[in-house]
């Protein structure tokens, strides 16, 4: 049997369905298989918070599990498992006529559970929908950034297509409509639920809806200004920089940045330049900075004195 859900998740039974998010966003990330590579216990501990979550990340699920009428397995507890008679296992069934509790009411009762109240026939089950599949997709920075399509194979064995939508943030939910569990006397189906985490870029750093990258200069370029290419999302385009231009100027490209889900508008990208000296010791340029007459103002003067 699993353990409580409320332990695995270390959060206490009143939390809100928040906290309970954010507890599993952490655990998840903690354990996931992408960042334990063959370590099996990770593996276990990843399956033990999805099956919590499971339990706790839906609310009907929460609120039977709450109620007793679950386990944390997600099955049905034996004292609320219907009885022959429409009720419950435990009690709450059929009772005979002349009972003390009993009566022609109570056989009226019954044989309502059985035939239709207006006219005879046995009355048929009630439309039911289908449970929703809650997965957990990880996808690149690119991907979730410019879109992407993915062919996830869910735990029933079914393969199902789920397009990333254009500026995907990390932890948003997919819903697929109609795709989980099949519906119970022609109910409709459930959803399938996709929770997507998103991988951070080497390049690219995110702040809201803009970018920003560090952009490498030399020397050179620096002093005498140049024509530079800078790596978009949409490909690389070309800024001028002016002549003496100091590490950490930052160039703004308007609308090439993230695009915003809700307002459909682009953020922007910021170039931040950082003046890059030669890897190897270089002896022309060590000689002619020794030899060079300037270079004689202190660059850290207003920081003392700003600081003083």
């Amino acid at each position: 049997m699993a353990q409580d859900p409320y332990q695995v998740l270390g959060v206490s039974r009143s939390a809100s369905a928040d906290e309970i998010r954010k507890a599993y966003r952490k655990l998840a990330k903690q354990f996931h298989p992408d960042h334990n590579p063959g370590d099996k216990k990770a593996e276990d501990r990843f399956k033990q918070i999805s099956a919590a979550f499971d339990i706790l990340g839906d609310e009907e699920k929460k609120g039977k599990f709450d109620r007793g009428e679950i386990d944390a397995d997600g099955n049905e507890q034996a004292a609320f498992r219907r009885g022959p008679y429409g009720g419950a296992a435990g009690g709450g069934g059929y009772r005979p006529r002349g009972s003390q509790q009993g009566g022609f009411d109570d056989i009226g009762d019954i044989f309502s559970e059985f035939f239709g109240r207006g006219a005879g026939g046995p009355r048929r089950p009630q439309p039911q929908r289908g449970q929703d599949i809650r997965y957990r997709l990880t996808v690149d920075f690119l991907e979730a950034a410019k879109g992407a399509a993915k062919r996830v194979t869910l735990q029933d064995g079914r393969t199902v297509d789920v397009t990333i939508p254009e500026g995907l943030r990390d932890g948003q939910t997919l819903r697929l409509r109609g795709r989980g569990g099949q519906g119970v006397a022609g109910g409709p189906s459930g959803d399938v639920l996709v929770e997507v985490t998103v991988r951070s870029h080497p390049v690219y750093q995110l702040n809201g809806d803009d970018l920003t990258l560090d952009l490498p200069i030399t020397l050179k370029e620096a002093v005498n200004g140049a024509k530079v290419a800078v790596p978009t999302l949409t490909g690389p385009l070309t800024i001028k920089l002016p002549p003496n231009t100091s590490s950490g100027v930052s160039f703004r490209l308007r609308g090439k940045g993230l695009k915003n889900p809700k307002t459909g508008e682009y953020g922007d990208l910021y170039a931040k330049t950082r003046i890059m000296l030669p890897e190897k010791p270089d002896t022309d340029l060590k000689s002619f900075v020794e030899s060079w007459p300037g270079g004689g103002e202190d660059p850290r003067a207003k920081l003392r004195s700003d600081t003083a």
